[in-house]
């Protein structure tokens, strides 16, 4: 039998089968790695959560860019940064769409780490903002809708 810690790819592999044939009705209950496939699902939800953030706060940082950076070369990055980011969250909710109630919550959780590195980013370059980022705040609707900053 595959060992969970040497070769995952082949314990999954092993593990899926034996659920195929337990919910068959073959009783292999006792060949089962129930405490990492437990660890395993819960991993997925888990991860499933961080790609949320981690995309809300990519649309954060570049909405705050938009508004507060002086720059003008990088602006049709940052918009199509948002677009794809968008469309990513738009699959992953697609997906799962148990994550929808979770975005204001992490909204408001990354808006801030998201004007730190907008200011940082702002730094780098010697710009200074245009408004202050601290001051910015967006909607659901604004982070994932089609709305964009002049």
């Amino acid at each position: 039998m595959a060992d969970y810690d040497t070769d995952l790819l082949l314990w999954s592999e092993r593990q899926t089968d034996l659920l195929r044939r337990m919910g068959a009705g073959e009783r292999v209950n006792d060949q089962v790695d129930w405490a990492n496939v437990a660890e395993e699902i819960e991993s997925l939800g888990i991860s499933q959560k961080h790609q949320l953030r981690s995309r809300l706060g990519t649309i954060l940082l570049h909405l705050i860019k938009l508004q507060a950076s002086p720059a003008t070369d990088p602006r049709p990055g940052w918009k199509q940064t948002i677009l794809r980011e968008r469309v990513g969250i738009k699959k992953l909710i697609k997906d799962s769409p148990s994550l929808r109630p979770t975005v204001p919550a992490l909204v408001d959780d990354e808006i801030n780490d998201a004007v730190m590195l907008a200011l940082a980013e702002m730094a780098l370059y010697g710009e200074q903002p245009q408004v202050d980022p601290a001051e910015l705040t967006y909607t659901v609707e604004q982070v994932l809708g089609p709305w964009m900053p002049d």
